[in-house]
Parts: structure tokens; sequence; C-alpha cells
């Protein structure tokens, strides 16, 4: 067997001093972000690492600290019509810490100058508040009240502030995070001066990011080990593809040199057309699929992809219910929607559609659920497929079919819902929960009694039979 990837095996691997807090220590962000400062390291315009910040309790994989967290990010896909296939050890990432086990080497990074820059992904479900979290937990259980405790100690050592650049896939995420931590500011009774400090001292900034990570590639493992000559247990696989958008100050590319290193980044003043591309045509469709596929039996992207029913899904899903009622050149989208499904179809990432229903919830409310509202607002009709994409879901968390993974919160209004029944009640209780969706839904003309017998049909019928008979038509709302 191989030797497992560490230090020992390559002794010359640069060391660099950490500059950037990464909230997070998931397969994207290793991917995305940490890949992008490697990419700075090796033309020798950021000289940074990052230091990881495991955001939920939980254990901590022994493999950061055996391979010193080093992993290699194998990139595999098409670009430019060119087959590219590229393997990297990532050298950018200095050390994991966990709040819950070491609170006051967590805190204590407030204390290094050299760090200017924080990151995060926490999922859409991450940048949340919870009002039982106090400046005395060890830690706040909520990312944002982790940061505010970090920031709080920044403050009192009269320190600079940080650029802050969230890529959780919530709208304004920048301006969010930033509320929030205002928020706990507040009812902390951090004082005033913390709140200006915060404020001025801080650039929260507003991001996009896109680009398809897989995860570990369990099904090429013992290849890429022959490949490599090593064992790597944290290895990533992604797509080429890469974008991050970032809204910010005019002197913010300047200090972050992404676009100077030749990486798909834009520095923009306004974000909006770029979120809603990419929200609603690469993130919705993978959300609508993932559920309908599990249902089916289906395990990967590729796989829907290539299954004639499930493929046709797809394409009419984005030209007939997404595209219609984005406000951006039909020209552009067209060619952004087919590029999407093109990389959809990567052969060599294995996307697993369990990965991509995880915190199902919060994504469909971000995703798809602006959609369906806009479509009942503009057309007076629900969008068919989308409907029953959304069924589709409220099905699956009913836990006897598809394994949930979501906040407790969510899963408790699920549990409760499903234990009466009467279906209507069902719809009626998990429409008005404020807790799921951020509104009450209940209101919204026939959804009710569309999601109704949608649901008792993929009861009854089965995913794939109910998809091929709802291929077409809509539902007209009547007041």
């Amino acid at each position: 067997m191989a030797r497992l990837l560490s230090r020992t095996m390559y002794p010359d691997l640069p060391i660099y001093p950490e500059r950037v807090i990464q909230f997070g220590e998931g397969n994207f962000m290793r991917a995305f972000a940490a890949w992008q400062l490697q990419r700075m390291n090796k033309q020798g315009l950021f000289q940074g690492s990052v230091v990881m910040v495991k955001p939920r309790n939980g254990p901590v994989s022994e493999d950061f600290e055996k391979q010193d967290c080093l992993y290699t990010v194998a990139i595999d896909g098409i670009a430019g019509q060119k087959t590219v296939r590229e393997r990297e050890i990532i050298t950018s990432v200095s050390r994991l810490i966990s709040p819950y086990s070491d609170y006051e080497g967590f805190l204590a990074l407030a204390e290094d100058d050299n760090l200017e820059f924080i990151t995060s992904n926490t999922t859409e479900s991450g940048i949340a508040y919870n009002p039982v979290d106090t400046l005395n937990d060890r830690p706040p259980s909520s990312f944002p009240g982790k940061l505010t405790a970090l920031l709080y100690r920044r403050f009192r050592l009269g320190k600079k502030g940080f650029v802050i650049l969230p890529c959780e896939l919530i709208d304004r995420n920048g301006e969010r995070l930033r509320e929030f931590v205002l928020r706990y500011a507040a009812d902390w009774r951090l004082g005033e001066p913390f709140a200006t400090w915060l404020n001025r001292e801080n650039t929260f900034c507003c991001t996009l990011v896109d680009r398809i990570v897989a995860g570990f590639p369990q099904e090429q493992a013992n290849e890429l080990e022959r490949e490599l000559g090593y064992q790597d247990r944290l290895m990533v696989a992604s797509e080429p593809y890469l974008l991050w958008v970032i809204e910010g100050p005019s002197w913010l590319p300047a200090r972050l040199p992404l676009a100077q290193a030749g990486l798909d980044v834009i520095f923009t003043k306004d974000l909006k057309p770029y979120r809603e591309q990419k929200v609603h045509l690469l993130n919705g469709p993978h959300t609508a699929m993932a559920s309908l596929g599990l249902l089916a039996g289906l395990q990967t992207v590729e796989e829907v992809m290539k299954d004639a029913d499930f493929s046709a899904f797809v394409r009419r899903l984005m030209d007939d219910e997404l595209l219609p009622v984005l406000h951006l050149p039909k020209p552009e989208l067209q060619a952004y929607a087919r590029a999407v499904r093109e990389r959809f179809m990567n052969p060599f990432v294995r996307h697993e559609l369990a990965s991509i229903y995880l915190n199902s919830i919060s994504k469909f409310t971000t995703r798809l659920l602006p959609v369906l509202l806009r479509h009942v607002q503009e057309n007076r009709k629900l969008p068919r497929l989308l409907t029953l994409s959304f069924a589709a879901l409220l099905l699956g968390y009913r836990g006897d079919r598809l394994e949930r993974k979501d906040s407790p919160e969510v899963l408790a209004v699920f549990d409760e819902a499903w234990q009466t029944p009467d279906p209507n009640l069902f719809i009626r209780t998990i429409l008005k929960s404020e807790v799921l969706w951020g509104l009450d839904l209940s209101d919204i003309p026939q959804l009710a009694e569309a999601l109704k017998d949608d649901l008792m049909q993929l009861d009854q019928m089965g995913c794939r039979a109910v998809l091929r008979q709802r291929l077409g038509g809509e539902i007209t709302c009547n007041d």
C-alpha cells in the first residue's frame, strides 16, 4: 500500500504565513478558495495560507493532522472543448481548529496581525441568528455568533478589521452576515464603539461562487493512488470551471490579486445579475433533480443526465420554467443553460445527488422558491415541473425513503407534520411554516392542492411514472 500523503514525503513543499481564516473544512472550500490561494502563491502574488475553523460540533477528522493538511485536488472535465486532467497537492492550508475543543485557540486567531481575510461556507442554513447564543458560550452555536466573538476579541486588542468574504449561497450573503453580527453585538451589549469598529474597520463583501465539487473520488481512489504514488484520504474531485464574483470596494483587487493570477474572478459593484443566473440555472436544477432522482434510484448528476426521462425533465425545467422568469438577456441565459447542461454531463466528476440533497429545505428556499413565486406573480400559473420537485422534496422529508440531513429545527417541523394522516392538514402545516420557508406559503392559489395531488401520485405510482405524465402542462392559479 502506498504511503499516506504528508510533509514527510515532500519536505520541500512551501510553508506560508497564515493570512486567511476559513470557516468550513469541507470539500467545496478546499477545492475552491484554498485552491485559488494556491494559484496566487505559485505566482508569488499572495504568499499566505488558510487556517480552517470547524463551524459545527462533531469529531475532527484525524486525516488533517496525519496529512499535515496536505491534500490533492483532482480536476477532470472538458474546458474549451479540450479534456482537462490536473492533479495538484494543495499546500495553502496550515491547520484546522475546532472551537468546540480549543476555544481559546480559536479566539487567539484575533491576535495575529497577518490574518486579514475571512472566508466561509457553512451551507445556506449557516448564516442564521440563534437567540440563545451568548458571548460566554464556548463557543456560540451559530457561525455568526462565533464570528462576533472573534471580532470582539480583535476589537479589544485594538487591531485592524478583516475583509470578510462569505461563500454561502444566499442572497446578499455579506450583508446578511454583517446584520447578524451587529445584532449579536447589540444583544450582547458589546457597546457602540464595537459596532462602529465593525462598520468602519471591516469590509463585508457579497459574493457568488460557482464550481461543481464532487468530493472524495471514492470509485477512482485506487486508480488515483496508483497514478499519484501516495494515499490521500482528503482528496477532492472537481470540475475545471470556476467563477467567483465579488461585490466590493475598488481597492480590493489589489489586496486580493485573484484576477491578476489569471483566475476567473470578477470584482463588481453589482452582483445581482450574476447571482440570478447562477443560483436559478445551475443550483436550481441541482436541487430540483436531487429528491426526484434519489426517489427513482439514481445516484449522480451524470446518471440523471444520461436518463432519458430525467434529462428531458432538466431541459424542460430550465427552458420552460426557469429562463422565462429571469430578467436577463435571453441569448446569455440560453448560452449559460447550455453550458450548465454540459457541465452536468462531465463524465469525470461523480457528483452525488445525496450531497446535493443535504439541507435541501434551505436550498429550495434560496434556489427555486423565488422562481415559483415569480411565476405566480407574473403569470398567475404554477410551474408544473417545479411544483413536482417541491412535492418530491416533501415526500423525501417523510424520512422513510430517503435519508434526511438537515437542522434539528427543520426535521422537527416535518416529524410533527407527518404525524397527521390527513394529507390536507399536512400540506397546510408545512406551507404555513416560516421556520422552513421564511414566509407563509399557504395562501398561494392552488399550491396546496397541487402539492397534495403530486405527493399522493408520487407515493402511489412512483417517481418515474409521475414524471413521464407531468412533462407538460401548467396549473392555472384561480383566486
